[in-house]
């Protein structure tokens, strides 16, 4: 994958991050981890590591019983994407 893709993906990412961080539906401890993933997506460091440092803090959250489903699925599409990104 080219880098000019991997950046569009990731601008991708962020927007999809921001929607999850400023819904007040989504609870604290979520909006917290998705802001730390995000913090990791747009450091300084290789893709690989940012990729995978970004999948694991979403993960940790997927499937926290108090989210809500449209949350969990964007969480999920989240995921996907960076999948996308890493292979």
């Amino acid at each position: 994958m080219s880098g000019e893709n991997v950046e569009d993906l990731i601008k991708k990412i962020n927007n999809e991050m921001d929607l999850l961080i400023n819904d007040m539906s989504v609870p604290k401890n979520v909006r917290s981890s998705i802001t730390e993933a995000k913090e990791k997506l747009n450091s300084n460091d290789e893709y690989s590591m940012r990729i995978s440092a970004a999948t694991y803090n979403i993960d940790s959250v997927s499937n926290d019983v108090n989210l809500q489903q449209q949350a969990r699925t964007r969480l999920w599409n989240i995921l996907s994407l960076l999948e996308s990104i890493k292979n």
